[in-house]
């Protein structure tokens, strides 16, 4: 007998119940199928499902760059102005020479409108 032969000996003698169970199988497997290829020819749903992952990203890099902007403005801003306040008061000179150049440019730049 042949391989073929053998099959179909064996398909013949399946019982109708089976039968039935193999299609009501293929038929599930065939919706699942024709689901997945709907939901990947979707192109709307894909678009906006990409767009809220990108605002989800954005927004967690943003908390991350600020949570790090506010630990560490404090201390440095806090200490850099305390800084500049004293060196200004022990030596007013370069800041008032580096404030009269300042205000010489504002003025050469406003009059030459």
């Amino acid at each position: 007998m042949t391989e073929q032969e053998e099959r179909s000996t064996q398909q013949e003698q399946r019982s109708p119940e089976a039968i039935q169970e193999d299609i009501e199988q293929t038929r599930e497997n065939l919706g699942d199928t024709a689901a997945e290829l709907a939901q990947k020819a979707d192109v709307k749903a894909q678009a906006k499902a990409k767009v809220d992952s990108a605002k989800h990203s954005a927004q967690e890099k943003k908390d991350e760059i600020f949570g790090k902007a506010k630990a560490a403005a404090p201390d440095s801003v806090g200490s850099g102005a305390q800084s500049v306040a004293s060196t200004a008061q022990q030596n007013p000179l370069p800041f008032a020479v580096g404030a009269a150049f300042l205000v010489g440019v504002v003025v050469g730049r406003t009059l030459r409108r």
